[in-house]
């Protein structure tokens, strides 16, 4: 073999094949270092002599689907200038690794098309392997993404397994990637984030997030400066949440089976938006039935739609009059949900508001949720917590698709 080809093929330099042998369906090259190209690994002398040869063999990329091995005569060498005796570098491999860089590389090739099983398979390696040069791969190029240039991010949570295990996830909402994944929930997970960001002297002017006291906590003590803005998704969620509990306590309250059986199977029509509901499968006819037979819960089902405009309006002095009205109405109806509503909409209307100041919300982030749980279904869970969070930091540039 030419060490053109060598070189060009397998990632080999200042090596020449000596021998060339086929066993078991594959091919072993054994290779040996050319004399002129010996230096010392100190002090990089070329006043040195060999003392000796270590033989040991690599995985190269195959050839077609013949397995291909390098057996490498790798000299131990001794300086003449410091003295020092050490084996010679092994350009083409990484320390301690039975397999070359030009390998690594195809595995990565073959990752971004196929899971880590249907790689190990086919390379007829370890599945360890596989993971192995993912997970150095994801380290170098994510484990510290740059923050410096963060101005609004989006803050949010992910159940990342059964046992209440989450995750909680910081996103650049102006490059959709994923800057921070820390483990658990709340304040705490994002300790080791306020460090990173006080160090990157980042600017952040807005943070997206839900209504939970712990990340309202959170933004207001670290980021004083920063406009928090309550996600729109989220608001109305807890909404909609709330809206099935009445619905669920107005079933048991009832007497008349017909009248269950009318307020059974609206549900998922009470949460969908009006212009959704389909009226071949007469949606909205079932829907105006359940509601005339229950006033408490129609009156919740049009505060919902009206809910829905406080994000649609042309400025934020209209939004904020409309905001009012909504919870002056819902306190004033004598409903116990609407009215706990009304209160937690008071407490947290700032943040509603602002977001007619910063447009933004979690949906991106929610989009990336997504592609986790693709992720983790594709590869049926994940038994290293660390490969895991280094997958997450580099999930934007990843895309999912039925292969077949």
């Amino acid at each position: 073999m030419s060490t053109s080809l060598l070189y060009h093929g397998f990632g080999v330099r200042d090596y020449r094949c000596v021998r060339t042998e086929y066993t078991a369906g594959g091919v072993v090259f054994t290779i040996e270092r050319r004399p002129e190209t010996y230096r010392c690994v100190a002090c990089g002398s070329e006043a040195v002599w060999r003392e000796g040869v270590i033989v040991r063999r690599f995985r190269s990329v195959p050839i077609g689907c013949k397995r291909v091995e390098l057996e490498a005569r790798i000299p131990r060498l001794a300086c003449l200038d410091c003295g020092v005796t050490r084996q010679a570098v092994i350009g083409f491999a990484a320390p301690r690794r039975t397999y070359t860089k030009a390998f690594a590389r195809y595995v990565l090739v073959l990752s971004r098309h196929m899971t880590i099983k249907d790689v190990a398979r086919h390379l007829g390696v370890s599945w360890d392997v596989v993971k192995e040069i993912q997970k150095k791969y994801l380290q170098k190029r994510f484990a510290k993404p740059k923050l410096k240039h963060l101005t609004r991010i989006a803050i949010d949570e992910i159940s990342t397994g059964k046992g209440h295990r989450y995750v909680t996830i910081v996103m650049d909402l102006k490059s959709g990637a994923v800057v921070y994944v820390g483990q658990g929930k709340g304040g705490d997970a994002l300790t080791a984030f306020w460090r990173r960001l006080r160090a990157s002297h980042a600017k952040i002017e807005a943070v997206a997030t839900d209504m939970s006291p712990a990340y309202i906590d959170a933004v207001t003590t670290h980021l004083p400066h920063a406009t928090l803005v309550f996600d729109r998704f989220h608001v109305i969620k807890l909404y909609n949440d709330k809206l099935s509990d009445l619905r669920r306590a107005m079933f048991r309250e009832l007497k008349d089976s017909m009248q269950k059986q009318v307020l059974k199977g609206v549900r998922w029509l009470l949460l969908k938006r009006p212009e959704n509901l389909d009226p071949a499968r007469q949606e909205p006819n079932r829907l105006k039935e359940a509601l005339r037979l229950n006033e408490p819960l129609a009156i919740a089902y049009q505060l919902k739609e009206e809910l829905n405009e406080i994000w649609e309006q042309e400025d934020q002095e209209t939004a904020q009059a409309l905001l009012m009205d909504w919870i002056v109405y819902a306190e004033s109806t004598g409903i116990r949900m609407l009215q706990q509503f009304a209160k937690t909409l008071r407490f947290h209307a700032f943040g509603i508001l602002d977001w007619y100041d910063y447009p933004i919300s979690t949906g991106p982030l929610e989009g990336t949720n997504n592609k986790i749980k693709t992720m983790k279904r594709q590869a049926y869970g994940f038994r290293d917590p660390e490969f895991l969070m280094l997958k997450i930091l580099g999930i934007h540039e990843t895309t999912y698709a039925l292969i077949g």
